[in-house]
C-alpha cells in the first residue's frame, strides 16, 4: 500500500525510516546479550540504558529506572491491572484495560460525555487513559485523594502534551510512534508498589524475568527521541491533514463526530458516525479505492458489538455502527487527504443510494 494513502496510524504506524535503519544495524552487529558481563554484553547493554534514557525522557519520568521494557502496553496494562482489586476505570478505556479490569469485578466511572464522575467508594486503583484510542479525545481523571492512578498513554506520548503528576503507573507502545511492534514500555513510580510479571531471571530490576529485546529497545528509543523533537512539527502537519478530510466533506449529511464532542482533542484521530451505512462497509469501499481506515480499534475489529465508547458517550448503536476512524501521521500527504475526504463522500453517496450496503 501507498504508505501516503495509509489512515490507520491509530492501530499501528509505518516504520520510521530512520528506525528502520538502526533496527538493522543493531540485529546485524550487536550481538550479545544484555545481561552478559563481556563486552559484547555491556555493548547490549549500553544500547538498553540508551533506549531506557529516551523513554523516560519521552514521557517525563524523573529517572529512567522508572522505565521497564514491556511486548507492548497491552501486557502493561494487565500486568497493572493484576496487582488490585478494587478497580474504578472510565467508560473509555482500551480493552486491554477495560477487560482484565472487568474480570476482577472493577466498576467503571459514571460520565457525562467526556467528563467523568468521581469514583464510589474508595477504589485501590483508578485507570484513566490520556486519548481515547477510537476518538481522540483527551480524557481527564477526576482526581481524588486515594487511589493509584494508572494512565494508558498510547495515544499520548508524542502527539499530545501531558505530565505524570500524581501518576503511579503508565504505559505505552513503540509501535504508535514509528517503532517496532512487539516492545512498549511501563512507567512505574515507586518499584515496590508493583509485583514482578515474570521471576526466573533477574531482569528489569527483577520485575520482568526475560532476555531483553535489544533491538526493539533501541527501536523504541529511537523513535521515542524523533517523536520528543518533532512534536510540534508532526501536531500542526495532523491539524491540516484533519482539516482537508473535514472540508471534503463539508456538503456530506448525516453524519456527527465522536471527536468533535470533546473539548480537547488529539488531531491524530478523528471519528465520524454516519447514518444509514455500516462502518465495516465503509472501511471495505475505501480500501477498494486504495485507502486504509478502521471502524474502530483494530483489536475489536473482529467484533460484531457496537464500540463501548461510543454507547457510553450516547450513541444510537446503529450510528456507532457507521463509525469510522481517521488516524492520521507523518507519512500522510495533503493530497492523500484531500483524496480520502472526497473518497468517503463519494463512498456514502453510492452506499445510500443503495439502502447502506452492497
Amino acid at each position: 500500500m501507498d504508505a501516503s494513502r495509509y489512515f490507520d496510524n491509530a492501530a499501528t504506524t509505518p516504520v520510521d525510516r530512520r528506525v528502520a535503519d538502526e533496527l538493522d544495524r543493531v540485529q546485524r552487529q550487536v550481538i550479545g546479550n544484555a545481561h552478559s558481563i563481556h563486552e559484547a554484553g555491556r555493548e547490549a547493554r549500553a544500547l538498553v540504558e540508551g533506549g531506557r534514557a529516551r523513554v523516560a525522557n519521552l514521557l517525563g519520568a524523573e529517572d529512567p529506572s522508572q522505565i521497564i521494557f514491556t511486548s507492548g502496553a497491552t501486557e502493561a496494562n494487565n500486568w497493572v491491572i493484576s496487582q488490585f482489586d478494587r478497580i474504578a476505570i472510565s467508560p473509555f478505556e482500551h480493552s486491554s484495560v477495560r477487560e482484565p479490569a472487568l474480570h476482577r469485578g472493577a466498576s467503571v466511572l459514571g460520565n457525562d460525555g467526556y467528563n467523568l464522575e468521581t469514583p464510589i467508594g474508595e477504589p485501590s486503583l483508578l485507570a484513566v487513559m490520556g486519548v481515547n484510542n477510537e476518538t481522540g479525545a483527551i480524557i481527564e481523571p477526576p482526581f481524588k485523594p486515594g487511589p493509584m492512578l494508572h494512565r494508558d498513554l498510547t495515544q499520548s506520548v508524542g502527539k499530545v502534551p501531558f505530565d505524570l503528576t500524581g501518576v503511579a503507573f503508565a504505559s505505552c507502545s513503540a509501535h504508535k510512534l514509528g517503532g517496532p511492534k512487539g516492545v512498549g514500555a511501563l512507567y512505574v513510580r515507586d518499584a515496590g508498589s508493583i509485583e514482578p510479571l515474570l521471576r526466573g531471571g533477574g531482569q528489569e530490576a527483577g520485575l520482568r524475568a526475560g532476555t531483553l529485546n535489544v533491538p526493539g529497545i533501541v527501536g523504541m528509543g529511537l523513535a521515542a527521541q524523533l517523536s520528543h523533537e518533532e512534536r510540534e512539527q508532526r501536531h500542526r502537519h495532523a491539524l491540516t491533514l484533519r482539516a482537508l478530510v473535514l472540508e471534503a466533506l463539508a456538503h456530506t449529511s448525516d453524519w456527527t463526530s465522536a471527536s468533535a464532542m470533546a473539548e480537547d482533542c488529539s488531531p491524530f484521530i478523528l471519528s465520524l458516525g454516519f447514518a444509514g451505512v455500516q462502518g465495516e462497509t465503509l472501511v471495505i469501499e475505501l480500501d477498494a479505492r486504495g485507502f486504509a481506515v478502521s471502524s474502530g480499534a483494530a483489536c475489536s475489529s473482529a467484533s460484531p458489538e457496537a464500540s463501548p465508547v461510543l454507547l457510553a458517550l450516547g450513541f444510537e448503536e446503529s450510528l456507532a455502527r457507521g463509525t469510522v476512524r481517521i488516524s492520521f501521521g507523518p507519512q500522510n500527504t495533503f493530497d492523500a487527504a484531500h483524496d480520502l475526504g472526497r473518497a468517503l463522500a463519494q463512498a456514502l453517496e453510492g452506499l445510500r443510494s443503495q439502502g447502506g450496503r452492497r
